[in-house]
């Protein structure tokens, strides 16, 4: 098994493009977000349509037609390197269909990051691109703290160095260990995608994270994705954060009870999603998942 093209690593001088393809951004984190950027010796850009409202739907970042323009715009850009999505929340589904691939791909690699309902978007340039992305924090919120911004940053500028991944409270939830392509993300997106988009390759390990989302409601999901034959022959699976989701010990209750009998290789709590410090984690790379050391150690580093 291969992993998906490599954009190449970044660089002091390196130009990131931010847009906002879901939720609306609060313009003082996005000065904060944006100055980290600059301090790590980027030149930054921030799209046109960033802090727009949609005029009816208050839960959007602008209309679709702009948020789509904007990360359009950036991506086809000779001049820049890397897109940065300033925050998830949700709309990037909404947008999934007005961006025109084929002159992306004429475009190139690039770099993208973001998390959450930003899944969508790691989902369709997967697929569409066949690039490697990067699920990580997101620049304009409280997430982006001081460990989740040392990640990233070693993730853009030097990936040769952050090839074993792991997290301070990873824990085996089923032993053994899978070796396959990364995919994954947000469970709530990936529940979503059910007919839209393809269930994960052959041998994959899997990423599944989530927020502000009830125990029954986490069953709810699981267990559509297992009905819809969504784990058939999935490698491995990387448990993330589940904050908000309720007491820990029952959110591990529900995980484990649904996807214990699936005999896969699972850790619990690897370090990344809506979680302090959060951890970059490639998608569309080779990596071996170890449950007993409770690691995701990639074959080569996401960036070039």
């Amino acid at each position: 098994m291969t992993g998906r093209t490599r954009p190449t690593r970044l660089r002091p001088g390196s130009t990131v493009a931010v847009v906002a393809p879901a939720g609306p951004v609060d313009p003082a984190k996005l000065d904060r977000g944006v100055e980290v950027l600059r301090g790590w010796g980027l030149r930054v850009t921030v799209g046109e349509h960033v802090l727009d409202r949609h005029p009816d739907l208050p839960y959007l970042a602008g209309t679709d037609a702009h948020r789509a323009a904007d990360l359009q715009r950036a991506w086809c850009d000779p001049d820049v390197d890397a897109v940065v999505c300033a925050r998830g929340g949700y709309g990037a589904t909404r947008m999934v269909d007005l961006l025109d691939w084929d002159a992306m791909a004429a475009a190139g690699p690039k770099v993208f990051t973001g998390a959450s309902d930003i899944t969508a978007l790691h989902t369709a340039i997967g697929t569409q691109l066949d690039l490697v992305t990067l699920f990580s924090t997101i620049i304009a919120d409280v997430s982006f703290d001081a460990a989740a911004q040392e990640h990233l940053r070693a993730t853009l500028f030097e990936p040769h160095t952050m090839l074993t991944l792991t997290g301070p409270a990873v824990a085996t939830m089923n032993h053994g260990t899978a070796t396959g392509l990364v995919t994954g993300g947000n469970l709530s997106l990936l529940t979503a995608g059910i007919g839209c988009t393809p269930p994960p390759p052959d041998d994959a390990i899997v990423l599944l994270e989530e927020v502000n989302e009830e125990p029954y409601r986490l069953d709810r999901m699981i267990t559509q994705l297992l009905c819809a034959g969504w784990f058939t022959g999935v490698a491995g699976i990387a448990l993330g954060s589940w904050t908000g989701c309720g007491e820990p010990s029952e959110v591990y209750a529900v995980l484990a009870d649904l996807l214990g009998g699936l005999g896969l290789p699972t850790v619990w709590e690897l370090g990344f999603g809506h979680c302090p410090g959060q951890l970059t984690i490639p998608l569309g790379v080779e990596a071996t998942l170890d449950a007993e050391a409770g690691t995701l150690t990639l074959t080569e580093p996401a960036l070039r």
